[in-house]
């Protein structure tokens, strides 16, 4: 009997050591640690999520997200163009819809050298004229948020589009963001123009969506000067168009270290809780990621690292 007690008693120290050790080897986080948000999404099937651009009812073309299927690069070109066609039936808000014309079909894509050719039919040439810029810019900007991707050239039936289909203006055999989204203008001057893409929100059926924004300014400075201040202060002038960042944001430092990005904030980059919005980080790092060939922001506040976010 005392045997058998004995060896019961090795038996549950050893099972509760076991358990103790089990639990003090797990990782704790700690408050900075648990300040930082994983930005990249992927459902229980682990299927990654694209961003594509569609039109709402303000006129502006808005982030939104579709779901991979697939790795295969050209299958997911196919999903995202296929995603930016007019649809009654559209899975998207009633106030978005896509901007290529309902009855255009995908002939083909063809994918290489971080080159994506696209061939539309004919009926592509059918979009109204205050449609057209918006339809190539959709198109360009979806495909690029794949990754990997450099340019974007459009073909009709075979032929290349090198024009609008319908002011005639002049479009470059290979497309990138450089055609610009959502533009505005706000020069005086053809001397020291430069064009930044600035990340502001729209309110669509009580949620908030991301809308791109290529500016063009006489502005010289660096453009991460020129996003922090447009994003605190002309979203005032933006009709439907709001930021989150508090006009008493300041810059205090920035540096660029190979793809990383580092961005130090005062104190105003946290809300009246102490936290920081979703919503600030996302419109200034989704402008940093559109202007800047890196792939991470840091952000720091007075010196210390609060949050990161990489371009995935």
């Amino acid at each position: 009997m005392i045997k058998t007690k004995a060896i019961r008693k090795i038996f549950i120290t050893t099972v509760t050591m076991f358990v103790l050790l089990t639990v003090f080897s797990i990782p704790m986080l700690n408050d900075e640690d648990a300040l930082r948000v994983n930005f990249e999404i992927k459902d229980d099937k682990n299927f990654d999520t694209n961003s594509i651009y569609l039109l709402s009812e303000n006129g502006y073309l808005v982030k939104s997200n579709v779901i991979f299927d697939s790795d295969n690069l050209k299958d997911k070109v196919l999903k995202v163009l296929n995603n930016l066609i007019e649809n009654e039936n559209s899975k998207y808000s009633s106030n978005l819809k896509g901007v290529i014309p309902y009855n255009v079909k995908i002939l083909d894509v063809f994918c290489g050298n971080d080159l994506v050719t696209i061939d539309f039919s004919k009926e592509i040439l059918n979009v109204p004229e205050k449609l057209e810029k918006d339809m190539i810019s959709a198109i360009v900007y979806s495909v690029l948020d794949i990754g990997d991707i450099k340019g974007v050239s459009i073909m009709v039936e075979g032929k290349l589009l090198s024009e609008y289909p319908n002011s005639k203006e002049v479009l470059p055999t290979v497309l990138n963001k450089d055609i610009g989204i959502n533009k505005e203008y706000d020069i005086n001057s053809r001397d020291n123009i430069t064009s930044v893409i600035l990340y502001y929100l729209e309110d669509i059926d009580d949620s908030y969506y991301y809308v791109p924004v290529t500016k063009y300014l006489n502005d010289s400075r660096d453009k991460i000067k020129i996003i922090v201040e447009e994003l605190t202060t002309s979203y005032i002038y933006e009709d439907n168009l709001m930021s989150f960042l508090n006009s008493k944001l300041e810059l205090v430092d920035y540096r660029e270290e190979n793809d990383l990005m580092i961005l130090n904030f005062n104190e105003y980059l946290f809300d009246s809780n102490d936290n920081i919005l979703e919503e600030v980080i996302y419109t200034i790092g989704y402008s940093v990621f559109d202007n800047y060939d890196v792939s991470m922001v840091m952000f720091e506040v007075n010196g210390k690292e609060v949050y990161n976010i990489s371009r995935k």
